[in-house]
């Protein structure tokens, strides 16, 4: 049994936003848009003033559920956990405007699910610059089947994990016992990062470790004992930064919250085997930083990630793992399924 993680998906249509909203800055889908292969489409967002900026040429299979099918069956894939492309988080507008979308976002997703409900399981999507829709919207997902968890962004408007607005909706989903998924999004940059896909292959990274940085520094973990909270691929930066950031905080413990912990104490323990406090997925393009992730938080913790069905994932999924001789047996199950069953809940 393969669990792919880190999977994205959209309606093939839904209605006009700008229209709806009466503001620019929405996406939408350009079916046979001009240079699009036949059959594909274009995401687009709207522009104030009227037209159209081009965002990402997209397949069927991030739509068409018997592709999708197909392409699980040939890549081995029994279950994937879908979740919307961040780019339809929206937490610049209108918090009832990004709540309206959302829910018909996770109808859709409801929909998938039953349809398939051996094959998916759902992240919903919600408005995190609301805490209070957020938290209806968790409320109502909690309810229907299927839905295992959220995904959330690393940051929302500025705010990281950690501040009081935003902790307020993880701990929320803990206590609805809804995993977390955090993927990067609106990454930090500027004209700096313009060139050779630098947001993706270089902010996106850095995005994950500040987002598992205010987790653990912030005390998110403490405050939700019960949260089962992952982050996107392979954890970014973060195991390349660790132990940087362990001697920082040594060396200026005055820069720390005063009961800051050492940010090993909630990874894996080789010595008990035991497993970190928190999930990666495995999605890291390379056998040794995979086996870096293994060291650092335990099998258990490393849940099969493809990114499906986008460019910088993990075109077979399972593939890499199932090619390294040196995993044991149950290192080779909690990847492909094991862990992300623990994750999402699932029995």
């Amino acid at each position: 049994m393969h669990i792919d993680l880190h999977t994205h998906i959209l309606p093939r249509t839904w209605p006009d936003w700008t229209a709806r909203s009466g503001y620019a800055g929405w996406i939408s889908l350009a079916h046979d848009a001009p240079g699009c292969a036949k059959g594909c489409a274009r995401m687009v967002q709207s522009l104030p003033g009227g037209g159209f900026k081009d965002f990402r040429d997209v397949e069927p299979n991030l739509w068409d559920i018997p592709t999708r099918l197909h392409e699980m069956d040939r890549t081995n894939v029994t279950v994937q956990a879908l979740s919307t492309v961040p780019v339809m988080f929206a937490s610049w507008a209108s918090a009832q405007h990004a709540y309206d979308l959302h829910r018909l976002l996770n109808d859709h997703l409801a929909q998938v699910v039953r349809s398939h409900p051996d094959r998916f399981v759902a992240l919903a999507c919600v408005p995190m610059q609301d805490s209070d829709l957020a938290c209806a919207e968790l409320d109502r997902v909690a309810t229907i089947s299927g839905f295992r968890g959220v995904q959330i962004g690393t940051h929302v408007n500025g705010l990281n994990l950690d501040a009081p607005p935003v902790r307020s909706i993880i701990a929320h989903a803990a206590k609805r016992n809804l995993a977390v998924f955090v993927h990067p999004w609106d990454m930090l940059g500027g004209d700096r990062l313009k060139n050779f896909w630098m947001p993706w292959l270089v902010a996106m990274p850095t995005e994950t470790t500040i987002a598992i940085m205010s987790t653990l520094f912030g005390g998110i973990l403490d405050e939700s004992p019960n949260l089962r909270i992952c982050f996107a691929h392979g954890g970014g930066s973060f195991p390349g930064t660790l132990g940087r950031i362990r001697h920082g905080l040594a060396a200026r413990p005055d820069l720390f919250p005063p009961n800051a912990r050492d940010p090993i104490l909630d990874l894996a323990s080789e010595t008990t085997n035991t497993p970190a406090r928190f999930w990666v997925d495995s999605l890291t393009h390379d056998p040794h930083a995979l086996r870096t992730l293994l060291r650092l938080f335990h099998s258990s913790r490393v849940a099969l990630g493809s990114d499906y069905p986008f460019p910088l994932g993990e075109l077979k999924p399972g593939e890499m793992i199932q090619q390294m001789p040196d995993l044991t047996p149950t290192q080779r199950t909690d990847l492909l399924c094991n862990a992300a069953k623990a994750f999402l809940g699932m029995p």
